[in-house]
């Protein structure tokens, strides 16, 4: 009688092929999330700005006068030039680091923070106008009238802080609304007019700008804003008008921070331009019209709305950029209340990939060099436009992806990812 052979027990045994096309296969998802990760936004605006430091240790060492006189006999002893060199670019930064983070060199704890506060107080106006600019380059609008946007928007805010008398707290939601909606009224012209006429919003904004230059100018002369007749500046603002100081005297005595309740304003207009682009549905038409604009009207979509409802949001942060100065630093209306706010604002948006966490992280990097800057050149006379080349140089590394990442080799996430030919023979067999 023949028996019928029984199976082996246990589980067949993995073929070999198998288990290594799948451990291929998690090896390629590894290396495609970690191509991913290296040639990002968020890597390369990064790593645009250790390179733009890296040149500005360059034109420090060329600025610097022992540099250039160990460079006549660099050949005959390079140690004097690359040790003068090497200490001029240390000096510098640690100058900039002292002036913009950490004063470790103080004697009170005041001392010691208060570079700190003064790089937020720098970058609140930043975040705030580049928060408008990044709404506008998601719609598809090239906003470049952040500047006049501000000046409107600190007339009104100076207006309303000196011209009304209201109990406290009213009296600063009033002039912060009055700021608002100052820049957002400027910022709805240059909306109108390209939803109803097509003109381009560039040129507009730009010839706006020059017209509240002028604006801000006249305003001053008028027996309103200037009751001494100088035409330089306004009347102080309503202490009730004013941010409140973040840092009270009882809890640092003897301090003296100009730190104010702008930067809470700052964090909430963040969080709101988050929620206006990734949740809401204007949002989404807004993001829709920027990524194409025949598509979205194809969706029974109005871009024209949609135009003008982004150049009336930013216009308004643009607004509430200028409170941060007419009623937190500077408490009154003056000619020079913009400063250049509005068009480095176009350099925090760039830098921050348009995101808003990311504006607001490039507000305060700019707002920290800004800081910085002053101690640097009062303690080690280097000159501070180099801060202005350094922001440059980030812009236009910003604008060239490739350039950063043919520097520090690193790979493009939207290429295919190059695979042996050994493992793609194995897989089609």
């Amino acid at each position: 009688m023949s028996q019928t052979p029984q199976e082996p027990e246990g589980p067949e045994p993995a073929v070999p092929a198998q288990e290594e096309m799948t451990r291929g296969s998690r090896a390629g998802a590894r290396g495609d999330v970690l191509r991913q990760i290296m040639g990002g936004s968020a890597m390369i605006s990064v790593l645009a700005v250790v390179l733009a430091l890296i040149i500005g240790g360059v034109l420090i060492a060329f600025a610097d006068e022992e540099v250039r006189a160990s460079s006549s006999y660099v050949f005959a002893r390079p140690s004097d030039f690359f040790t003068a060199a090497w200490e001029a670019v240390t000096n510098a930064y640690v100058a900039l680091f002292r002036g913009s983070i950490l004063n470790y060199q103080s004697d009170t704890f005041a001392g010691a923070i208060k570079p700190l506060t003064e790089s937020v107080v720098f970058a609140v106006p930043l975040i705030l106008a580049g928060l408008g600019i990044a709404v506008g380059f998601r719609a598809g609008l090239f906003n470049i009238g952040a500047q006049g946007q501000i000046i409107v928007g600190a007339i009104f805010a100076a207006y309303f802080g000196f011209a009304f008398d209201l109990p406290v707290g009213l009296h600063l939601i009033l002039a912060i609304l009055g700021g608002a909606v100052g820049g957002a009224l400027w910022g709805a012209i240059p909306g109108v007019l390209k939803a109803r006429f097509g003109a381009n919003e560039v040129i507009v904004t730009i010839m706006l700008n020059y017209i509240a230059v002028y604006l801000i100018s006249y305003t001053l002369k008028q027996p309103s804003f200037n009751p001494g007749r100088s035409g330089q500046r306004s009347p102080a603002i309503a202490d009730s008008a004013a941010y409140p100081p973040l840092i009270p005297d009882w809890l640092v005595p003897g301090n003296s921070f100009r730190l104010h309740w702008g930067v809470l304003v700052a964090i909430l207009a963040t969080v709101f331009v988050w929620w206006l682009l990734e949740r809401s549905t204007i949002g989404f038409e807004l993001r829709a019209a920027g990524a194409n604009p025949h598509a979205a009207r194809t969706a029974g979509m109005s871009v024209g709305r949609i135009t003008v409802i982004t150049m009336v949001i930013a216009g308004g942060l643009a607004g509430l950029a200028a409170t941060a100065q007419v009623l937190g630093t500077e408490r009154s209306l003056t000619a020079g209340v913009a400063a250049s706010f509005g068009f480095d604002a176009i350099t925090v948006a760039l830098l921050g990939r348009s995101r808003p966490l990311g504006t607001f992280l490039a507000g305060l990097l700019f707002g920290a060099l800004k800081s910085g800057g002053f101690l640097m050149q009062s303690l080690t006379q280097t000159p501070i436009d180099i801060i202005l080349v350094v922001q440059s140089v980030i812009v236009l590394l910003i604008a060239a992806p490739p350039l950063v990442r043919s520097v520090f080799r690193l790979p493009d996430p939207e290429r295919p990812r190059r695979r042996k030919r050994g493992a793609t023979q194995e897989a089609a067999a």
